[in-house]
């Protein structure tokens, strides 16, 4: 008798959706634990109305159609917080001449870290609205600024008062590091 795995002790490479598998019983199985899940947030499939001059009770979503309507909504983007750019021309006005503390994020658009870290900062830059300020800069865009400070690894986040780099964090790390890092400056 063959044993299934458990599908939320496979590995990244191997995981696949439930109804990938040919084994009623493994995707019936594999459905019944995604679902269980407490307070499952995230990706959900928006399918288009069924028309009532729809005859037939059963539909297919077509592989390729212009009709079809169906989309994939991120219930997290409420949750984003847009955090304002800087790069080489606005650098002095925005961070060096800036009163306070300014934290600055500095990331590229394909750096997995990066974008895992961007909720991260959004939520420090509510929290902390109108003691610091939040910057990021795309080091792919101002590579100049990004060598002037020896970033060599991204995500780095580093902080600055007045004008004067006074913290750095490199990597993706949890939110009370970065609270930590800020409060040392407030």
């Amino acid at each position: 008798m063959a044993t299934v795995p458990d599908p939320m002790t496979l590995s990244c490479s191997s995981r696949r959706p439930a109804m990938m598998f040919s084994s009623p019983k493994f995707s019936s199985f594999s459905v019944q634990r995604v679902n269980s899940l407490p307070g499952f947030k995230g990706l959900k499939v928006q399918l288009p109305l069924k028309s009532s001059s729809a005859a037939s009770s059963s539909w297919r979503i077509p592989r390729v159609s212009r009709q079809n309507k169906t989309s994939i909504v991120c219930e997290a983007q409420e949750t984003a917080f847009d955090i304002p750019t800087v790069n080489d021309t606005t650098w002095k006005s925005l961070v060096l001449d800036a009163d306070g503390p300014v934290l600055v994020e500095f990331w590229a658009p394909w750096c997995g870290p990066c974008r895992m870290i961007h909720p991260v900062i959004g939520e420090l830059a509510r929290q902390y609205s109108g003691k610091v300020k939040f910057f990021k800069l795309n080091t792919d865009e101002s590579p100049t600024i990004a060598t002037q400070y020896g970033i060599r690894s991204i995500p780095t986040i580093m902080v600055f008062v007045n004008g004067e780099k006074k913290d750095a964090v490199i990597g993706a790390v949890p939110k009370t590091t970065l609270t930590a890092s800020i409060e040392k400056f407030l």
